[in-house]
């Protein structure tokens, strides 16, 4: 399995990267991981729409994350990646800038996923995702992982 993480912006505190890091590795025993940050995009959707939509690997599974997405347990996550990997070997996870996603990008996914109502910086919906990912990755591989 392949995933990727598209953010906009650039990771600056080291805690974040530590962290990012730190699920990364984790997660590379189940899949193969790539971050494809932009570091100098724009502040407007469109414009930060298009850079992303230039890195989305082809034939890959599309999953924005936006507030108007559905929300998930850790447990449902898990079903819905094991679902995904049935028929596509790509996961391509997508996380906007501060004005969110263009309706451009969101018209390309195929599952709209919410962390909640909250908002919360991209650096730290980063650590979540691969948090999240990586959990998902233990619950479907039956391997314990901290409640």
């Amino acid at each position: 399995m392949n995933i990727t993480v598209i953010s906009v912006g650039k990771i600056k505190e080291k805690y974040f990267t530590a962290a990012i890091d730190e699920y990364s590795k984790r997660l590379s025993r189940f899949a193969k991981l790539n971050n494809a940050s932009e570091k100098e995009m724009e502040q407007i959707k469109e414009k930060e729409g298009n850079k992303i939509l230039a890195k989305l690997p082809q034939n890959s599974f599309v999953v924005t994350l936006c507030i108007e997405g559905k929300e998930h347990s850790s447990e449902e996550l898990a079903k819905k990646i094991a679902d995904i990997s049935m028929t596509s070997s790509h996961i391509t996870f997508i996380i906007g800038g501060s004005l969110g996603l263009s309706d451009t990008v969101k018209s390309k996914s195929a599952l709209r996923l919410s962390f909640g109502k909250m908002t919360l910086p991209h650096q730290l919906m980063r650590v979540v995702l691969l948090e999240q990912i990586y959990r998902a990755f233990k619950i479907n591989n039956n391997e314990s992982y901290h409640k």
